[in-house]
């Protein structure tokens, strides 16, 4: 049961960012190099586990009474739980660990699909993303442009795990 996001985050880095390390100057492809960022930046975040800007989201909880694990991170805050439309006043608790791990435990569940609410992310804004995160978006996003129309365009550069490996979290599922 992954977690979805409720809202668009802000873009980490910008097009002008993007465009400086392409070297580009002309406005043509603006809208190719932004589709660009947006796939890079999920991408880190799909390799790291973390969302990088604060934003709302929700992950489907099983109706049993174990604790159990939101599967996005670092959660800042567990909003609400809701059995469809209708939020659950009671019969729920929350607890976010020091490493950010969101945990939610049902204490009566409802009958029907249920799921938490809850902030998440790295940074309050881009200016709080690591540097090295968004280094490696703006080489992801050099990478798509470049070989945008090669058909053996091969893997990303290997700097982008590199840049990106020390914040992956793992988790056993």
């Amino acid at each position: 049961m992954a977690a979805i996001s409720l809202e668009a985050g802000p873009m980490v880095v910008g097009l002008a960012e993007c465009k400086a390390a392409l070297r580009l100057d002309r406005d043509d492809e603006d809208a190719l190099i932004a589709g660009h960022i947006r796939t890079a930046m999920a991408l880190c975040e799909a390799f790291t586990g973390l969302w990088l800007i604060e934003r709302e989201g929700e992950q489907r909880l099983a109706g049993d009474l174990v604790w159990q694990r939101l599967h996005v991170a670092p959660v800042a805050v567990v909003t609400g739980v809701f059995a469809g439309p209708s939020a659950l006043a009671d019969g729920w608790e929350a607890e976010v660990s020091a490493d950010g791990t969101g945990w939610v435990r049902l204490i009566r569940p409802p009958a029907g699909p249920v799921a938490a609410r809850f902030r998440a992310g790295l940074a309050a804004d881009w200016n709080g993303v690591p540097e090295p995160l968004r280094a490696g978006i703006v080489r992801l996003v050099c990478h798509f442009y470049t070989h945008r129309d090669a058909a053996d365009a091969g893997p990303p550069p290997a700097a982008v795990a590199a840049l990106w490996r020390p914040w992956r979290r793992m988790a056993l599922a």
